[in-house]
């Protein structure tokens, strides 16, 4: 197949979405098919909309994938393609558009008559693709709320397996059993969304001395955003035990995956949450929000928590009950290496997208 991609940026941009695009791609490729990448630049949402005065879809495709996330861009795009579909009366499009949905932005939290209007673009764009590749059942049934289930489709969970086998329970345990500060883990970008705000808050109530936080994310994403939390951090008096690392390569993301005793990231929103699970492989319990797919991946009570989004109390709570009692912190971190283990693996999902999309050509 010749395929193409449509994407924001750089397909080597570190985030889950970002990831789940890459592996797929990688895994195209290897199976001799040709993916082209189609990156526009990133600017804000007002600027992606203008795209649609001039971006037009690249020719000579047996299909194009297109990230949702780029949505804003694609409208006037995907509408001229669908026009050009009529070589004769009743023929389908040149190819058909396959959109790759992580999650919409409507989903998000903010106020309300700003995804009122996302909304109605998101559900304009939708109904103008021809099927969907969908990361979890929470993305799919939101879609399917907004547009109906009319359109082929495959679910398809992302890619948990990049650091290979799964630490051995042993290990596990052992780490579970140290006698130490409890050591938290957050992974992920410095943007408003993954909720490091509410992390910090809930760190200011806990005793100094019971606690160490990893941060491990771009700033990137947000400049301002990534500033105010070094600020906040600071003013609530938390950076002795706080480390904010930035990005990090894989070989030394790992070591500190394998150090800590329980990842938290309590986002406000996760159209799946690639990195609980990814947590989960080094039995870590995971503390994510209600609020998305998180509750896909978190047992409460066996692989983690989930606290609604913004509740510092509850996340502190949490936090204290784990580093007084350490036995439950065994306890459920081997439920959180049981947890990953039954995750279906990457090759057959990615396999079966392929299929999925030569069904569609």
């Amino acid at each position: 197949m010749r395929l193409g991609l449509v994407i924001y940026g750089s397909l080597d941009t570190l985030s889950g979405g970002y990831f789940y695009d890459r592996q797929l791609v990688d895994f195209l490729r290897a199976q001799g098919d040709t993916v082209e990448i189609v990156a526009l630049p990133w600017r804000n949402y007002a600027a992606h909309l203008a795209d649609n005065f001039s971006f037009r879809l690249p020719p000579g495709l047996d299909l194009l994938i297109e990230d949702e996330l780029n949505h804003p861009s694609l409208l006037a795009a995907n509408r001229l393609l669908a026009a050009n579909r009529l070589l004769v009366a009743n023929q389908r499009r040149a190819y058909p558009v396959i959109s790759l949905v992580h999650h919409l932005r409507s989903s998000e939290q903010r106020p309300a008559w700003e995804n009122t209007f996302y909304r109605q673009l998101e559900k304009n764009y939708l109904r103008g693709v021809d099927g969907f590749i969908f990361n979890s059942k929470t993305t799919q049934n939101v879609v399917t709320a907004l547009i109906g289930d009319s359109r082929p489709a495959i679910l398809a969970y992302p890619p948990t397996d990049r650091f290979g086998p799964p630490l051995a329970e042993s290990a596990v345990a052992a780490r579970a059993a140290e006698s130490r500060p409890l050591q938290i883990l957050f992974l992920g970008s410095l943007i408003a969304r993954k909720g490091l705000e509410t992390l910090l808050e809930a760190l200011a109530v806990l005793p100094p001395a019971s606690f160490r936080l990893d941060i491990i994310g771009s700033p990137q994403a947000d400049p301002a955003h990534a500033a105010r939390l070094r600020r906040k951090a600071q003013a609530l008096r938390l950076t002795p035990w706080v480390i904010f690392h930035g990005a990090l390569a894989e070989a030394p993301l790992a070591e500190k995956l394998a150090a800590a005793d329980v990842l938290v990231v309590p986002s406000s929103y996760e159209g799946f949450g690639i990195v609980y699970l990814e947590g989960m492989r080094f039995g870590l319990p995971a503390i994510g929000t209600n609020s998305g797919a998180a509750a896909e991946i978190i047992e409460p009570g066996r692989s983690g928590f989930l606290i609604d989004p913004g509740d510092a109390r509850a996340l502190a709570e949490n936090l204290r009950a784990l580093a007084a009692d350490r036995a439950r912190l065994k306890e459920l971190a081997l439920g959180a290496l049981e947890r990953y283990r039954q995750q279906p693996g990457w090759p057959q999902t990615a396999a079966d997208i392929r299929q999925f999309l030569l069904k569609m050509t």
